[in-house]
């Protein structure tokens, strides 16, 4: 038996992905072995989190960074540095955002239940623009000069969700805002890969650009990034720390937190829940430089070739495979399955729900559910649980 056994905990044969809700995405043996290895000493955290700023520069051009304990918690923190900067006061009022700006601009085609970590942090959204092509009202989408139009006294700064299709595009609004002074911050947890996304959001302007530590970069689950402007970041960092010490010995790196922007010593912050521990920023920086430097590109191919067998098993049954390879050639291939759910005779939820009933249990993609379509993701595929995931489709297709 194996340590989920042991508890009682039944391991799922995961054809899905990096999501949350099954644990993100495995990681390799070096990040393992730098969790081990970091377990073993102590260190001062605020040394450690200087010593990852310096390295997530490098990585994203950006001039500082801080390890998060996810990337919710990169919104939050981001956003209560835009809101609170380097005062005392606002900093021990926080989420309480009453006497300073507390509101950030959005697009209302960009809300979505992750933005509930931006307003943790105090934050009131003013929404603007609309997106009428997906309506069916017409050929317009949300356009810069709507954001600059919804600024007034109480803007603290905006949020953007970036994606492949967001609009307008994020150099637009970044120059409506900085001509206000306003920072922005922009949420891009899922945009890794491609690895450019790195750099280029912040290339773009962006204040502070928040990213999953444990989709892409497969780092331990709970940790992401938080990269952008030094004074930001470091009012993040200091919001989050343990500041549990005397002020006369108290002496944070310089690089990381400016203390000669700061009156005195804060008190625990807002983000106090969000810490992250010594091992996971340690894994979390190795897997930052493995997936920086293009390591997981060499699975690639292998990926490729067991979805391919998959959807050559399938042959045959009551439905239709088909992979699909990202054409950034940095992301995973995946194979989409049709079904022809009138001669099944069952539906695609309900493929999906016996299969993660069965023995093993199964869980595929289901964001294609609605259209009779499973998704199948190669991440925490091999060989042989391959063989099983297709002997498990047969068994329910045929």
């Amino acid at each position: 038996m194996g340590i989920y056994e042991d508890l009682g905990v039944r391991p799922i044969l995961n054809a899905t992905g990096s999501v949350t809700r099954l644990g993100g995405a495995p990681m390799a043996e070096e990040v393992l072995q730098a969790y081990a290895q970091a377990a073993r000493e102590s260190v001062r955290m605020d040394e450690l989190q200087a010593a990852a700023s310096r390295i997530i520069s490098e990585v994203t051009g950006a001039e500082a960074g801080l390890v998060t304990s996810c990337a919710a918690a990169g919104l939050t923190l981001g956003a209560a540095a835009i809101l609170a900067g380097f005062d005392l006061r606002r900093m021990e009022s926080l989420p309480d955002g009453s006497g300073f700006p507390d509101e950030f601009v959005v697009a209302r085609e960009h809300r979505n239940g992750y933005d509930h970590a931006v307003r943790s942090a105090g934050a009131r959204f003013v929404e603007v623009g609309f997106d009428e092509v997906r309506a069916g009202a017409g050929v317009r989408r949300v356009e810069a000069w709507e954001y600059e139009a919804a600024f007034g006294p109480g803007t603290a700064g905006v949020l953007y969700v970036f994606n492949d299709d967001s609009r307008p595009p994020l150099r637009d609004v970044v120059a409506r805002a900085h001509a206000r002074g306003l920072p922005v911050l922009v949420d891009a947890a899922g945009e890794l890969p491609p690895r450019s996304n790195l750099r280029d959001l912040v290339a773009a302007g962006a204040d502070l650009v928040v990213f999953s530590g444990g989709k892409g970069i497969r780092g331990p689950q709970s940790t992401g990034l938080l990269c952008g402007r030094r004074d930001l970041i470091g009012s993040a960092a200091v919001q989050t720390l343990d500041q549990d010490d005397h002020v006369e010995l108290w002496d944070p790196p310089a690089e990381l937190i400016d203390r000669s922007r700061l009156k005195g010593m804060p008190r625990h912050g807002l983000g106090r829940a969000f810490k992250v521990s010594k091992e996971e920023v340690v894994a979390f920086l190795t897997a930052l430089r493995l997936f920086a430097a293009g390591t997981h590109d060499r699975e690639l191919p292998g990926k490729r070739r067991l979805l391919e067998q998959i959807a050559a098993g399938l042959e045959g049954g009551s439905v239709r495979c088909s992979v699909h390879i990202p054409g950034n050639g940095q992301g995973l291939p995946a194979l989409e399955i049709a079904l022809d759910e009138k001669k099944l005779g069952r539906s695609a939820t309900e493929v999906c729900r016996r299969l993660r009933l069965g023995t093993p249990p199964i869980q595929v993609g289901h964001a294609l559910l609605q259209e009779g379509k499973l998704v199948i993701s190669p991440l925490h595929l091999d060989e042989e649980r391959a063989r099983v995931l297709t002997s498990r489709l047969r068994e329910e297709l045929t």
